[in-house]
């Protein structure tokens, strides 16, 4: 058997003790390791919306500027492998393997065996080290506090990119609550950026940092000048910085390209060197998965993983901007524990017909219950048992009907639809 198959079938032990919040395990994981947490230099990244993003334009422009960046996100889209990226490349199988022949053994000495999670949080500390990153960035899975990736010591920099209701049973129910848990990644005497604009979140994150005589910057969104999107990409003239392109759609991303721009100035401070060409051409090469993403142009079909209150809002507006308030075909499959009811209330305007499916994980919702609440809100909706029989449908209906075809919610399914995709000839 190859190694890399033993590590797989690992991690696949791993996932069955569930998710576990705390640091505990997290902490002797690293320790065990040596603590690679703390040797590189790290850009740690919470936020209810926009990480993924937001990681992808700054490592890119990181790596233009001639650094070299490690990245790590969740959940994977295409496979284990996708969590790690070296300079914007994500990483081989063997590479993986490379580091957990070493955090394996480390991980099964412990009493309290760490979780899926915490053993990749832990591996992607220690690839960083091992392959000399002069700068890692490093999303949260979930709140932040009690995250296992927040084990860092002194950041560079932690950002909050915003906060928004999202995991209510994990979080709390309130916006208050769940900013309490995403403050928990600022250090001590170390600078953070919050981005976002509700201020029920501000105030939290303000008292938090001031305990933590941590340096707190906001971005001030009203430096964006002038903004354009479309299906081929978004474009930003941001005070101080110029006129910008990336090719990302969604109108979320103006937002998110102000952030990273804020970021950059807060990252020259504290000693980095980005040069302005960098940053223009680092943001006009970024690539990202799953994010109001363009995988067909005839019929247009666009993948986005809205799955909480702010993405969905977030999509229709990006479907509104971009199809000037038509129709669409509309193919959704959720996890049973997001509020997929906003699903038709809030897109139901936009909505020629739904085509309802069921994710490949064990908390989806049945595609049957997701067509009900379209149906109750009188828009004409299919459900299918066969998740790839559900793809078919919506892409032969959207092409029929000559309607863009935007596929929504849990980011589980990105990897099964563009595979479905594949199967009927579109690349």
């Amino acid at each position: 058997m190859e190694r890399y198959v033993q590590t797989l079938e690992y991690l696949k032990t791993a996932a069955k003790r569930g998710s576990k919040l705390g640091l505990e395990r997290i902490t002797e994981l690293c320790r065990l390791l040596g603590d690679p947490q703390n040797e590189t230099k790290i850009i740690h990244v919470a936020g209810t919306n926009g990480k993924g993003s937001f990681s992808a334009m700054l490592s890119h422009i990181l790596r233009a500027s001639g650094y070299v960046v490690g990245t790590f996100s969740s959940p994977a889209l295409t496979g284990v492998t996708d969590s790690f990226r070296i300079n914007c490349r994500e990483i081989s199988l063997n590479v993986l393997d490379w580091v957990m022949c070493d955090v394996i053994p480390a991980a099964e000495s412990m009493d309290d065996k760490p979780t899926e999670f915490e053993v990749l949080t832990a591996a992607a500390y220690e690839l960083f080290r091992r392959v000399d990153c002069n700068v890692a960035i490093i999303e949260c899975g979930m709140g932040g506090d009690t995250d296992s990736t927040n084990v860092v010591e002194s950041p560079l920099l932690s950002v909050i990119t915003n906060v928004a209701l999202d995991h209510t049973a994990f979080l709390g129910e309130t916006v208050r609550d769940i900013a309490r848990h995403k403050a928990g990644i600022i250090k001590e005497g170390r600078p953070v950026l919050y981005g976002g604009t509700d201020l029920d979140a501000f105030e939290v994150i303000t008292v938090a940092a001031f305990e933590k005589n941590a340096p707190l910057s906001v971005t001030d969104h009203f430096r964006t000048l002038g903004t354009s999107t479309g299906i081929n990409g978004t474009e930003v003239e941001f005070d101080g910085f110029g006129k910008a392109r990336v090719p990302l759609i969604g109108t979320y991303q103006i937002y998110n390209i102000a952030n990273v721009l804020t970021a950059v100035e807060l990252l020259r401070r504290e000693g980095l060197d980005i040069p302005d060409e960098a940053i223009r051409r680092g943001l006009s090469e970024t690539k990202w998965h799953g994010r109001f993403e363009l995988l067909s142009s005839d019929p247009v079909v666009i993948f986005d993983g809205a799955h909480n209150p702010d993405g969905i809002r977030q999509a229709a507006a990006s479907i509104c901007q971009c199809f000037g308030g038509g129709k669409v075909a509309l193919l959704v499959g959720v996890m049973a524990d997001k509020e997929y009811g906003l699903y038709p209330s809030i897109l139901g305007q936009y909505v020629s017909r739904a085509f309802t499916v069921k994710p490949d994980n064990p908390r989806a919702l049945e595609s049957s219950v997701l067509a009900r609440e379209f149906t109750r809100a009188g828009i004409e909706a299919q459900s299918f048992t066969d998740f790839g029989e559900g793809v078919r449908a919506a892409y032969s209906y959207a092409k029929e009907s000559g309607l863009p075809l935007i596929a929504l919610g849990s980011l589980y399914m990105y990897s099964e639809f563009c595979e479905e995709l594949g199967k009927i000839g579109v690349q």
